[in-house]
């Protein structure tokens, strides 16, 4: 089977620049209700993951971070616990299914490493709950 069937678009997903600062990620995530989200930069291609524990263990390790100091954190500068790894548009659902297993999106990326969007893991799990029931 095709992995394209379960691509949820770029345009249509959420994700931040590389560029962006700390309160900008913050902000985007907050809108979108994300607990995850990716990370381009301003070529378009992928750079990694960013979540909530990640932005949650920088604040509580800096001491008296105001919302106008989170303006001049570059979210780059901020640890990240694990970046969910891409798969290439081209794979086939084993490699996806394995990546799947340990991320709740598996974001999917073309011959240049530009982002062209994400496949959730509960789309792969719907699909095949789908196929049980018929």
């Amino acid at each position: 089977m095709n992995i394209m069937f379960f691509l949820t678009p770029k345009s249509d997903v959420a994700y931040i620049y590389n560029d962006y600062s700390l309160r900008q990620a913050l902000e985007k995530m907050e809108y979108h209700k994300y607990s995850a989200i990716p990370i381009i930069d301003r070529k378009g291609c992928y750079v990694g993951t960013i979540t909530e524990g990640d932005l949650l263990w920088y604040i509580k390790n800096e001491e008296d971070l105001s919302l106008k100091d989170a303006e001049d954190v570059a979210v780059m500068s901020i640890p990240r616990r694990m970046d969910n790894l891409p798969v290439h548009v081209d794979s086939n659902m084993e490699d996806l299914i394995s990546k799947a297993l340990n991320q709740n999106f598996v974001p999917v990326i073309d011959d240049h490493n530009v982002f062209i969007g994400i496949i959730t893991r509960k789309d792969i799990i719907q699909y095949y709950c789908t196929l049980k029931n018929k």
